[in-house]
């Protein structure tokens, strides 16, 4: 008889973390976390990116879902932040030389503000001063007598000229086109019809005289108009002198305030002079009367926005650099806008109406973005490239080229950007940019890893209850005590599949505090025990289990064809683990295999039908591989063999199943029978070594929970990979059924291990002559197979001497 193979003790079949480590009650008495748990590798690499200031160190950090990505990213950004410069304010104000082209100023934090107020300030002033001036008796003295002697001269003019004309006969008379000479007598003029009676010679003089006096009178409207263009200018020198008075004061306090700044001094330097040269807009303006009763035109008030400062960037309160963390990353929101109000059924704009982007206000520090959520919006990512490689930022229409008519709007100047992007994403994300795009791997240079999972050592350990215990603290959750930190531990272990390491995402960790601090609070509870946990872990898996369930049903009463006891040839259980997305669990599946004459080989009924993946045809060749090397050393290979996943649905992939196919199909040839108690999940190579899967907690708990419901008979259990013994992390109730005998579990390095423990029989070693002990597994399909060679043989031989015989007849 074979050496009974040895199973796993209770103690191998998950990791206990015993709640004496810990030295407090509960998580009231420790320190909350103030840092990342086991993502050293990525730490390092963020504060390598932050701390290299050279072009194109941009970070992407990747990871799984609920490492603690954009929380570990804010705190460090935060914390490296507040110790460096505040970057300067910027302001956009009025090109007064291309009013289209609004001018970005640069100013230290806080003089931004500072500006903006001043220069409401001052217009108010100038809105409140200069009318008094034009009001005052000595300003319309001045211009009182600069008015009459403009009078006077021009009075003088036409006088001399009506005195010259009035010597040739003539007199200067109104016209419905201006003023003209024409002959007069007795101080009246000459009609056509007199005009007619007079002499030739008379006519002749007359016109004569007519248009020298009409070279006169053009001569002195021209010398009129100077007179009047003359009096404008000195009108407006007047005025320019006396608004000075108001100006310049006001003027020189700015100057005096902002001469560090040349940029700000041109601009002050250009609002002085128009406000010189347009002193008029800040006179007060008159309604017109139209003749409709009740009925009055508003004064029209002239705008004074051309001296307003637009501040963009407002640094006066922040402290140390700036972190933005922008979550609707569109291009407007990245890059600002140029907004637009409706004034009588027309879309206006000007420099005031311009708004930042995240980028305006993370410009000297930080900017955060959710990767998928930048491609996601149209423009947005080209653009931040864009922004990255010419280092400034610019504010556009980015719909105007898709507009059938083109219309005018602002291009303001574009700022200048220092600015460090961190984006957050996925790693298929991550590879797909890299990949795919070129520019992609110029701009962001930086790659910080999180891992999902950290070892499970003394240091880590600590660190999970830190981080219970902040939970607690920052959410008003119920402290836990010893037992509590215990079971969260261990839940984190569970959710690595591994003895020795521990789940980094915590996002999964936290929901499980919040739901253990719940089911307390239910119990009436102050603290958050040990079963508690046990009892939101429990409820979490019930809430999530209904198709599991289901499946589980129609397995016990026979729906699904699946065997917990007995012996069948050909026929062995294996276990699938089905992925709902938020749930997975194990599903025990029957596989068949069948043998007969011919020369097909091994055929995957699966991959016939197409229902099978590329890994699991791979996984059979390697079976196939496997049986030609042990069998076929001096007899070919000759059969045909079919295997098949009964009452199998959808597509099967994975190469876990290869053990379980081997023993069925050697089951076949071997014409032994196979426990049906005991299920079977493991890769192989070549070799015949068992290599690990996953999902292995799963496969057992889910072909376990078939036994119960079928009732244990302390016959049945699962045959797993040895390697895979690291990663069990078994509920309880399979632990209690091993140690109370009902179920076991062996763990196997080579595939004759399984075929032993199947079939109970030994699985025979190749002797020196290269056959196999009388009796063993091995010896019977060596000894069926040259049956089906030597047949095959045979039939071939009669089936040629029947074609010879029947071509000699003819």
């Amino acid at each position: 008889m074979p050496k009974k193979p040895q199973s796993l003790t209770p103690e191998e079949l998950r990791w206990t973390c015993d709640p004496k480590q810990f030295p407090f009650k509960t998580t009231d008495e420790i320190k909350p976390l103030e840092e990342t748990i086991g993502q050293e590798r990525a730490l390092r690499a963020m504060d390598f990116g932050l701390g290299l200031e050279s072009h194109g160190f941009n970070i992407y950090v990747l990871g799984e879902s609920g490492t603690g990505k954009t929380s570990t990213v804010k705190a460090m950004l935060e914390k490296k932040a507040v110790n460096e410069n505040v970057p300067d304010d910027w302001c956009y104000v009025y090109n007064f030389a291309d009013p289209d082209r609004p001018n970005a100023l640069k100013l230290p934090p806080g003089i931004g503000a500072e500006l903006k107020i001043d220069m409401d300030e001052l217009v108010e002033s100038l809105k409140r001063d200069i009318p008094k001036v034009f009001e005052s008796k000595d300003y319309e003295k001045h211009r009182d007598e600069i008015l009459d002697g403009q009078q006077e001269r021009t009075k003088a003019l036409f006088y001399r000229l009506e005195q010259k004309a009035a010597e040739k006969g003539f007199i200067i008379k109104k016209s419905v086109s201006g003023l003209a000479v024409v002959p007069a007598k007795d101080g009246k003029a000459v009609g056509h019809e007199d005009f007619e009676k007079l002499s030739k010679a008379e006519r002749a003089r007359i016109e004569e005289d007519s248009r020298v006096l009409q070279d006169r009178l053009s001569d002195t409207i021209r010398e009129a108009r100077n007179i009047e263009k003359d009096t404008k200018e000195r009108i407006n020198a007047l005025d320019r002198e006396v608004v000075q008075y108001v100006v310049n004061p006001l003027m020189n306090e700015l100057f005096e305030k902002y001469n560090k700044y040349p940029e700000m001094v041109e601009f002050l330097n250009q609002v002085k002079e128009d406000i010189l040269a347009h002193s008029e807009d800040f006179r007060p303006k008159e309604e017109f009367a139209i003749p409709l009763p009740g009925l009055k035109i508003p004064k029209i008030e002239p705008t004074f926005e051309r001296y307003s400062v637009n501040l963009l960037v407002n640094n006066k309160d922040t402290k140390g650099a700036p972190v933005v963390i922008e979550t609707n990353p569109t291009y407007y929101n990245l890059f600002g806008r140029i907004e637009h109000r409706v004034q009588y059924g027309v879309a206006m704009t000007d420099f005031t109406m311009i708004k930042a982007g995240s980028i305006h206000k993370a410009n000297g520090g930080y900017l955060v973005i959710n990767a998928l959520d930048l491609l996601r919006n149209i423009f947005s990512y080209d653009a931040l490239k864009r922004m990255i490689k010419n280092k400034e930022v610019k504010i556009e229409d980015v719909w105007e080229q898709y507009r059938l008519v083109s219309t005018t709007t602002l291009k303001p100047e574009p700022i200048p950007v220092d600015i460090k992007i961190v984006l957050i994403g996925s790693p298929w994300l991550y590879y797909l940019l890299y990949n795919l795009d070129e520019e992609y791997r110029k701009f962001f240079k930086v790659k910080s890893d999180f891992d999902s999972r950290m070892p499970r050592n003394g240091e880590n350990v600590e660190k999970y209850a830190t981080f219970i215990a902040a939970r607690c603290k920052e959410e008003g959750l119920k402290p836990f005590d010893r037992t509590g930190v215990a079971k969260i531990v261990e839940y984190g272990a569970r959710l690595a599949d591994d003895k020795e390491k521990l789940t980094a995402q915590f996002s999964e960790i936290a929901d499980m505090i919040r739901e253990a601090s719940y089911w307390a609070g239910v119990e009436k509870n102050k603290f958050v025990a040990g079963e508690h946990v046990e009892k939101a872990i429990s409820e979490k898996i019930f809430r999530n289990s209904r198709i599991e369930d289901r499946m589980r049903e129609l397995i016990t009463e026979g729906t699904l064809l699946i065997d917990t006891d007995g012996a069948v040839a050909g026929q062995v259980n294996g276990i699938a683990v089905l992925s709902l997305g938020d749930y997975a669990f194990g599903k025990p599946s029957r596989i068949t295999a069948r043998t007969f004459l011919g020369e097909a080989g091994v055929v995957n009924i699966e991959r016939e039908a197409k229902m099978s993946g590329r890994i699991h045809n791979k996984a059979l060749m390697i079976l196939t591989s496997y049986l030609g090397e042990r069998f076929a050393q001096d007899t070919p290979l000759t059969l045909s063999a079919s295997i098949c996943f009964e009452q199998l649905y959808e597509e099967i992939e994975g190469d876990s199943a290869t053990c379980t196919e081997f023993y069925a199909l050697m089951s076949s040839l071997s014409g032994l029978t196979l426990n049906q108690g005991i299920a079977v999940t493991g890769s192989m190579n070549q070799l015949g070594e068992v290599q690990p899967v996953g999902g292995i907690n799963e496969k057992i708990e889910g072909f376990f929970d078939v036994c119960v419901d079928r009732g244990l008979t302390g016959k049945q259990g699962v045959i797993m990979p040895k390697k895979n013994v690291r990663h069990l992390m078994l509920k309880k109730e399979v632990v209690e059924a091993v140690k109370t005998g009902k179920f076991s579990i062996y763990p196997i390095e080579k595939v004759d291990e399984g075929l032993e423990i199947l079939t109970g029989a030994s699985a025979g070693e190749k002797k020196p002559d290269g056959t196999y002990p009388e009796g063993t597994v091995n010896y019977l399909a060596a000894k069926r197979l040259k049956e089906l060679a030597r047949t095959l043989k045979d039939f071939g031989k009669a089936k040629a001497a029947e074609k010879k015989k029947e071509e000699n007849k003819s």
